[in-house]
């Protein structure tokens, strides 16, 4: 995981440093402003998962400020 890795404010999936728009939900509020890392395999039936409201497999964080 590369350090300068953006963090999506609305859907908090962690996308590349040179994306201006989150692939995953198209929202341009991305931030280098994150912590924790988590990657959902099976949503479906993780915990995590539906704390946190996701329903794709994929690599998020955890807190994004």
């Amino acid at each position: 995981m590369a350090t300068n890795r953006l963090a999506c404010h609305d859907c908090h999936r962690i996308v590349d440093p040179d994306e201006e728009v989150c692939p995953y939900c198209g929202s341009n509020s991305l931030t280098e402003d994150w912590a924790g890392y988590v990657v959902i395999t099976h949503p479906e039936e993780s915990e995590v998962a539906e704390k946190m409201e996701v329903t794709e497999a994929g690599e998020y964080a955890l807190k994004v400020r």
